[in-house]
């Protein structure tokens, strides 16, 4: 009998047990959130500029989940060009995905899935801000296993913190994943320029190998 567990209570030891799931450091392995980058127009900057502002402003109070989506994920991702052809955004996706002989299927809702064709270019995680990032890490990886082709790249947001992560699955040689620098509103500057050059260049993937 096939025993349904809920992503969100998915721990990394479990991936590493259940998925061959495992880190590395290999600086080659995910160089699309540093190379390549596209550059950013000045009213794309002022309209990050505008988001980091708002979203401080609003952080004097908690600010939840269905606010982070409001204030931070919709402008990035409209400025990423995601609302627009060849991408499709679905919200609250339901995805699923069974362990090989363990008799076991993870099951979980994605907040933001964006989606061009069959290739996933993002998974987007929204959580409270007072919660850490790296809580919401194996509920996106387990996510990440079940895209149809590799390699699948996601995104961690808590609506302050961004993380991007990328997996990929080698048959006979189980499943890598790795991840970005941590980007924080709370740094120096505006982190959101290095997000949105990082998204848009993971769409700019997408395109080209599905031309």
């Amino acid at each position: 009998m096939t025993q349904t567990v809920a992503a969100r209570k998915i721990k990394l030891a479990d991936l590493k047990e259940r998925y061959q799931l495992q880190y590395t450091d290999d600086a080659s392995f995910f160089t699309e959130w540093q190379d390549a980058l596209p550059s950013l127009s000045e009213s794309e900057q002022q309209a990050l500029d505008r988001v980091k502002r708002n979203y401080l402003y609003l952080l004097e109070s908690p600010v939840m989940e269905s606010i982070v989506k409001m204030v931070v994920l919709s402008p990035m991702l409209d400025l990423a060009g995601f609302y627009a052809p060849p991408f499709r955004v679905d919200g609250e996706t339901l995805i699923q995905v069974s362990a090989a002989d363990e008799g076991e299927t993870i099951q979980g809702s994605i907040d933001v899935l964006v989606l061009q064709d069959k290739l996933w270019v993002t998974v987007i995680e929204a959580k409270n801000s007072e919660f850490s990032i790296t809580k919401a890490i194996p509920q996106t990886l387990a996510y990440m296993l079940a895209a149809p082709t590799t390699p699948a790249f996601g995104m961690v947001v808590n609506g302050s913190e961004f993380l991007f992560l990328k997996v990929i699955k080698n048959p006979g040689d189980g499943v890598r994943y790795s991840r970005s620098n941590l980007f924080s509103l709370l740094n120096q500057g505006n982190n959101l320029y290095n997000v949105l050059q990082v998204l848009k260049h993971l769409g700019q993937l997408a395109i080209s190998a599905n031309p």
